[in-house]
């Protein structure tokens, strides 16, 4: 068997989520006429407490978008220094916005209101660039899943409320964080101006996510969103699958979590894995005594049809998802556990 721990981004659509796509009214979205759209546009914001959604092909694009209608060229943001928007966006927020980046060395991908105030460059100064933008990441990709604790995130919200930022996440694991963190999104939506959502992580869409703001904040970023060419057609059945993903898959990550932290529990008992970040999520970064061994546990589980990603630095990644099976995740056990070198 192949088991593919690369990301929760290569599942496929169940046969139930196909034929409920399959049976939806479309329309042509660029003229925002798309009932599919529409509805699920209304559902997470309804959900999430805030006044607009925007419908987009991948969350990147979300993300940039929230970064350019937020910002000015020449401008800066502040991120911690694992964030999505500045590893792996392709340099977008440069490229699309002309800003850049103050980054924090935070604790696993999370920072916190006391950094971040120490990163605020005073507005009359003007030799450096003007503070414009604070963007969090919740779950942390690069930080292994982590989760903010909502309490932090109320001080981070205060502190930029008193220097007048807007506060942007990228929320591409805020279905895990919510599972983990016992909060609801309408407790997030009270605190951030705008949030990027995933469908095609965790929940198993095949493509989609949203961005969530106030309602001017929207037409702005509609207006973004064309120039970036993310308007798209037909895109209810699209945003069909995102929504039977909310309703029927959401709940069904927890049992991602437990895998997850299985896995954990299993890599601790190998006596030649020498690191494994907490796993809050369905992400479990570990690391391999010396080269050598990493480069054999890599070709060993290769060998077996297991597949997963180095992310540099000595750095090794499991993602648990909707695809990966009961099946599955024994037999991962069961060899990880044969493994001694």
């Amino acid at each position: 068997m192949e088991v593919n721990l690369i990301s929760d981004t290569v599942t496929r659509p169940t046969q139930e989520m196909l034929d409920f796509m399959m049976h939806v009214n479309v329309g042509d979205d660029v003229f925002k006429e798309d009932p599919s759209v529409n509805a699920l546009e209304s559902k997470v914001a309804d959900l999430f407490g805030m006044e607009a959604a925007l419908f987009f092909p991948s969350g990147t694009m979300a993300n940039q978008t929230a970064i350019k209608i937020h910002t000015q060229p020449g401008q800066q943001l502040i991120c911690d220094h694992y964030a999505h928007i500045f590893n792996y966006e392709g340099g977008g927020v440069s490229f699309n916005s002309g800003v850049s980046c103050a980054l924090i060395e935070g604790e696993r991908g999370r920072i916190t209101a006391d950094q971040i105030e120490k990163r605020i460059n005073p507005s009359d100064f003007y030799h450096s660039p003007k503070t414009a933008l604070v963007a969090l990441e919740n779950t942390t990709n690069k930080g292994g899943g982590a989760c903010y604790d909502i309490g932090q995130i109320k001080k981070i919200k205060e502190l930029c409320d008193i220097h007048q930022l807007p506060l942007h996440r990228d929320g591409a694991g805020i279905w895990n964080a919510m599972l983990a963190t016992n909060t609801s999104p309408d407790e997030y939506g009270a605190l951030f101006d705008t949030i990027s959502i995933c469908f095609s992580k965790g929940l198993g869409a095949p493509i989609g996510s949203a961005l969530l703001g106030s309602k001017k904040a929207m037409d702005d970023a509609l207006r973004v969103r064309k120039m970036l060419g993310g308007g798209m057609r037909q895109a209810g059945y699209l945003a069909a699958a995102a929504s039977f993903a909310i309703d029927n898959h959401w709940k069904s990550m927890e049992n991602d979590h437990r895998k997850a932290k299985e896995l954990e529990k299993t890599l601790s008992n190998l006596p030649f894995v020498n690191y494994i970040a907490p796993v809050d999520t369905n992400i479990v970064i570990f690391e391999i005594e010396n080269q050598m061994k990493e480069n054999h546990f890599f070709d060993t589980l290769h060998d077996l049809n297991i597949l997963f990603i180095r992310m540099g630095s000595g750095k090794l990644r499991f993602v648990t998802h909707l695809d990966y099976t009961d099946i599955q995740h024994k037999y991962v056990i069961n060899e990880l556990m044969k493994l001694n070198f």
